[in-house]
């Protein structure tokens, strides 16, 4: 199940709205060096088109000529800075870090521009450098919710949940009303009780919690399971993430505590792979298809940028799972029969809300229907499509573009599924 919160959203919206308000705060062109016009635009009309590359390249050849004018490179700072906020906007995260970097150079009195190279880099899972250049800006801004709330969540996906609190706690005493932070602040605190005693291991890959009384043997045998997926997923979506990926085994009951999953939920990817593994002492080949299945939302994840819809989502974690354990179809070859497939609308969303009676035929569904474009269209296509919706496509776009050597959209794909699998259960 990939069910992850993103609960810094609001945050990230109003680090937005302060560099939008840092970038109009510029003023406008007119009576400098050279009248800081560049070729028939000025430098105001390019950036209100949203022409920052053509910007930069033109206030480029104004610094050549003029390169001691304060002026032309607090210009040159806010075109890096705009075309640095829509990269992270799209999340081009490296791009947008290397962007608000050269901005910084520009205008090295704009802490600002620091602070969102940091927090691109903290996106593009670059943690060292990013805890390096907040940490650095935090000496500047010492009471500065923005950064002890990006600081934190550095340690909070680095496994260091008693760090991230203590950030947190300090981030909320500054901004009482965010509940962004309240969100994380709850969240690492629920976690807190199970993880606290923990032992660690695994490493380059993954790195591994579990209960002090399991025995290492069982997460010995889950870092083998899930690298195996490593490389059965990275070989069908061509795809290897190179951050180390946090996996968490509990047991039932503090599963249910830290994650406030449904009853139904056997495991969860939000950043961290959770697993309610109990008092096992051998994986299971159920355990072991939940733990493929949540390693294969981690890949579909970066490739899709955490866009994904929630069928296609799940049916890819579903055919990988399969490869390990593999149940019948009964729930829905049943749909097939009656007719009663759940709409996919409601299914491109979180499955947190999912009702129990409903939840089988999802999983099912979205399966099968994933199947069908795996073995119709193949992988490198299906890939495609990920990658779409990454770029900030939607998903009838990202088909339709991906699939446009058969021309076919989203609507069509379903209604060919349908036919197929309703004419395969006639039988």
């Amino acid at each position: 199940m990939n069910s992850r919160k993103i609960f810094m959203s609001s945050f990230r919206s109003v680090c937005m709205i302060l560099l939008g308000i840092l970038l109009l705060s510029y003023p406008s062109t007119g009576g400098c060096a050279g009248e800081l016009f560049i070729g028939n635009d000025s430098f105001r009309d390019l950036m209100k088109k949203g022409e920052y590359e053509k910007a930069i390249e033109q206030l480029q050849d104004s610094l050549n000529l003029f390169p001691y004018n304060e002026t032309v490179k607090k210009y040159l700072a806010a075109a890096h800075a705009a075309l640095g906020k829509r990269q992270l906007e799209h999340k081009e995260f490296d791009k947008a870090a290397e962007n608000f970097d050269r901005a910084l150079k520009f205008y090295p009195e704009s802490q600002d521009f620091a602070v969102m190279r940091g927090v691109s880099l903290y996106f593009g899972k670059r943690y060292d450098e990013a805890a390096i250049v907040l940490e650095q800006t935090q000496h500047t801004f010492e009471n500065n919710a923005v950064i002890l709330y990006y600081l934190g969540l550095i340690r909070y996906d680095t496994g260091s949940l008693s760090e991230a609190i203590g950030m947190w706690d300090k981030a909320l005493i500054l901004a009482p009303e965010n509940k962004a932070i309240a969100a994380s602040l709850e969240k690492a605190r629920r976690e807190l009780p199970a993880e606290s005693h923990m032992k660690k291991g695994g490493g380059s890959k993954f790195v591994i919690s579990y209960d002090e009384g399991a025995k290492s043997d069982i997460a010995d045998a889950v870092l083998e399971v899930l690298d195996r997926a490593y490389n059965r997923v990275g070989s069908d979506l061509y795809h290897y993430p190179v951050v180390a990926i946090p996996v968490i085994l509990y047991t039932r009951k503090d599963y249910r505590i830290a994650t406030e999953s449904p009853e139904w939920s056997g495991g969860q990817y939000d950043g961290k792979i959770r697993i309610p593994i109990g008092g096992a002492s051998w994986l299971t080949p159920t355990l072991r298809g939940v733990l493929t299945h949540e390693y294969t939302h981690v890949v579909v994840g970066e490739l899709a940028r955490n866009k994904c819809p929630g069928w296609l989502n799940e049916g890819l974690a579903e055919i990988e799972e399969r490869t390990e354990y593999d149940p019948p179809l009964s729930v829905l070859e049943t749909a097939a029969r009656n007719g009663t497939f759940l709409p996919f609308s409601a299914l491109e969303k979180s499955w947190s809300s999912v009702g129990a009676k409903d939840v089988m035929l999802a999983y099912q569904q979205s399966y099968s229907i994933a199947k069908f474009m795996v073995s119709n269209y193949g992988w490198h296509k299906v890939r495609e499509i990920l990658v779409n919706l990454g770029s900030g496509m939607n998903i009838e776009v990202s088909i339709a573009k991906a699939l446009r050597d058969y021309s076919l959209g989203y609507k069509q794909i379903i209604q060919e599924w349908q036919m197929q699998v309703s004419e395969e259960y006639k039988r």
